[in-house]
C-alpha cells in the first residue's frame, strides 16, 4: 500500500508554462495548493477556504519536469498533527515518475491571528483516514 491516502488529478493549463515549456516551478505549489483545498473538502469535510489559518513552512524538490502533454497527480497526506499545527507530505507525478515532493506545516489562527487547537473532529477524521499512520503531539 502506498504511504499515501489521498489524490487528485491536476490539469496543466498552457498558462502554467514557463519560456522553457515545462510547469513553473512556482505553480507546483499551486497543485499542492489545489490537492490540499481539495483533501479539506473531501476528507475534513470544510472549505479551506473558510478556515483560518497560514502556511508557515513549505519544502519541495523537484526531481523531473511537467510539460503541458503530462497526467499529473498529486498524492497528499498529513504526517504529524501538533497542538495547533497539521504538516503533510506530499508528491507531484507524472505518470508513475515524481516530478517533486516536499512537506507543508499549515497552522490553525483565530479571529485575532494567535495559533488556536486543532479541532477534535478533524483529528479524528485525519486518523482515521492516514489509517493511523499520523504522529500526534
Amino acid at each position: 500500500m502506498t504511504k499515501f491516502t489521498y489524490e487528485t488529478e491536476i490539469a496543466v493549463r498552457f498558462r502554467d508554462l514557463d519560456p522553457m515549456n515545462q510547469v513553473h516551478n512556482a505553480t507546483i505549489l499551486v497543485y499542492v495548493e489545489e490537492a490540499r483545498r481539495r483533501y479539506f473538502r473531501h476528507v475534513l469535510g470544510v472549505r479551506l477556504e473558510e478556515t483560518e489559518g497560514a502556511l508557515v513552512h513549505q519544502e519541495i524538490d523537484y526531481a523531473a519536469p511537467i510539460t503541458l502533454e503530462d497526467s499529473v497527480t498529486v498524492a497528499y497526506r498529513f504526517t504529524r498533527i501538533g497542538d495547533s499545527s497539521l504538516t503533510s507530505d506530499f508528491e507531484v507525478r507524472t505518470d508513475d515518475e515524481i516530478a517533486a515532493e516536499g512537506e507543508v506545516v499549515h497552522v490553525m489562527l483565530d479571529e485575532a491571528g494567535t495559533p488556536r487547537a486543532v479541532p477534535d473532529a478533524w483529528r479524528e477524521r485525519i486518523v482515521a483516514s492516514e489509517d493511523d499512520r499520523v504522529e500526534l503531539e
